[in-house]
């Protein structure tokens, strides 16, 4: 136990990030604007529907992040969920590279946030609260529009980009459902 968090249970970070790996994600590259035009994003898989009334989405960033002034700053942020052939955009704002807009098709969206063309979707967001949770700020966004096609996804699990594997029978569905339940 911590001695700054009496309740801290005794798992290890490293096997904690071990489990979560397991849990396969999304991948999305998320945006923002300041007043002058300067652009911020980078890549973040722990994007998540929070309520479809009113339409609300979250997204976590962490304490640490270079860009967190920017997006607390701002009053709005885009969500571009990636395509499996946009990896490596992906890669792209996932890393310190000095100019991430460089590569792909960006045009300015609600509150200049970047939107990026050939994604599977892009849901564009006024900042409806932030909060401070454990070493990440926690991001809910209004959903105000919205952008959809049909697709493959780009997924993260194990530490690593993946593709979706082959659709589930609809008797391998009702098994797992019944499973579930």
């Amino acid at each position: 136990m911590s001695d700054a968090d009496p309740i801290a249970p005794l798992i290890p970070p490293d096997a904690l990030r071990q489990a979560l790996g397991r849990f396969a994600t999304g991948v999305t590259i998320v945006t923002c604007a300041e007043p002058d035009g300067t652009r911020f994003g980078l890549t973040v898989n722990s994007f998540n529907s929070l309520s479809l009334d009113p339409p609300l989405v979250l997204w976590a960033l962490r304490v640490a992040s270079p860009s967190l002034q920017a997006f607390r700053a701002s009053s709005h942020f885009a969500v571009n969920v990636l395509a499996e052939e946009q990896v490596e955009l992906s890669r792209r704002f996932a890393s310190r590279h000095a100019d991430r807009f460089a590569q792909g098709q960006w045009r300015p969206g609600l509150g200049q946030a970047p939107v990026l063309a050939g994604c599977l979707a892009v849901f564009e967001c006024a900042v409806q609260n932030t909060m401070p949770v454990g070493d990440h700020v926690l991001f809910v966004g209004r959903v105000l529009r919205l952008f959809q096609r049909a697709g493959a996804p780009l997924l993260f699990a194990g530490g690593q980009y993946r593709s979706l594997g082959e659709q589930v029978s609809v008797h391998e569905r009702e098994t797992a459902h019944g499973a579930l339940r």
